[in-house]
């Protein structure tokens, strides 16, 4: 494991969402919160990524799932939505923490998502020196696409589209056309700095890379779900983008002055970027994925299945 994936590793040690570490976390006081957005889309809240709902004549469709133990409170704030059945999964990438409640939700519905999430989740992973076992056959994608796919669902298309390498190789961002929402994954996390797998295929130049070209696709007045982090707008996402360019810019300026990792961390972002370092990813792990990224040649370049 390389030296700054084990100075990452005691940060993301407690919150990295895995579905083996899932079971060790208590959900009991979890409560998942349900949050209108627009047209027929909700967003439900709870521990990990957020959940998007399409609840409507058709029945429901879900885009990812958190965790296996929340399965039961999940469903419940489906249901204040909508009495109708469940149709659709997509998930957004292969991360436990949007993926978890596959092994339940994927009994009832057909899980849709990127090949390589298939690939991931019917593989043995690693993720900072941790294992991550092969999910069961329930929980594994039915239907996978290269580059995009489309679900014509309660009244509108809702159209899956591939975005490579950003947060990982998977990562799929999905468009609700006639709702005029948008959900991230975690190709969004609204405030705080994020997490970029870049032992998953991902990087932080092509995170940067595909946020622009989302932003580029909607309009103005767009509601916009991220991956983590409360309901946002275009100006949120556009904030999100501005952060990524400046960081990097950073980190990379240091770098080719010859600073070494520890020195860019004492150094710092500067004031500008300092409240994004109150999530999970504080501000000397982000400077440490921007290095991870940039020194080890993480491929945004059109990184595929290995």
């Amino acid at each position: 494991m390389r030296k700054t994936s084990l100075l990452l590793a005691p940060v993301l040690a407690a919150a990295l969402t895995l579905p083996a570490g899932a079971q060790q976390q208590d959900f009991s006081k979890v409560e998942v919160k349900v949050v209108p957005v627009a047209g027929k889309v909700s967003m439900l809240m709870g521990a990990g990524g957020n959940i998007g709902v399409s609840a409507g004549e058709d029945g429901v469709l879900i885009v990812d799932d958190q965790y296996e133990p929340l399965s039961d409170k999940i469903r419940t704030a489906i249901g204040t939505l909508s009495k109708g059945k469940l149709k659709f999964i997509l998930n957004t990438h292969w991360h436990g923490d949007h993926t978890g409640g596959n092994k339940v939700f994927g009994v009832e519905a057909p899980v849709i998502a990127h090949t390589n999430v298939l690939r991931r989740l019917s593989t043995e992973q690693t993720i900072f020196g941790s294992k991550v076992p092969p999910s069961p056959k329930e929980a594994l994608p039915v239907v996978t696409f290269d580059q995009s796919v489309s679900v014509h669902f309660n009244g509108e298309e809702i159209k899956v589209v591939h975005f490579p390498s950003g947060h990982t190789d998977g990562d799929s961002v999905i468009f609700f056309t006639k709702s005029n929402v948008v959900h991230m994954g975690d190709d969004m996390f609204n405030g705080i700095f994020p997490f970029v797998d870049t032992g998953s295929g991902g990087s932080v130049q092509g995170l940067t890379e595909n946020v622009g070209k989302v932003i580029a696709m909607l309009p103005p007045d767009v509601k916009v779900i991220p991956g983590h982090g409360k309901l946002a707008t275009l100006a949120d996402l556009k904030a999100f983008h501005e952060m990524l360019v400046g960081t990097t810019a950073i980190v990379r300026d240091g770098i080719k002055a010859g600073k070494s990792l520890a020195q860019l961390q004492e150094a710092g972002l500067g004031e500008k970027w300092k409240p994004w370092g109150g999530g999970f990813i504080d501000t000397k792990a982000w400077i440490a994925l921007l290095h991870a990224s940039l020194t080890q040649g993480a491929g945004h370049a059109g990184a595929k299945a290995r």
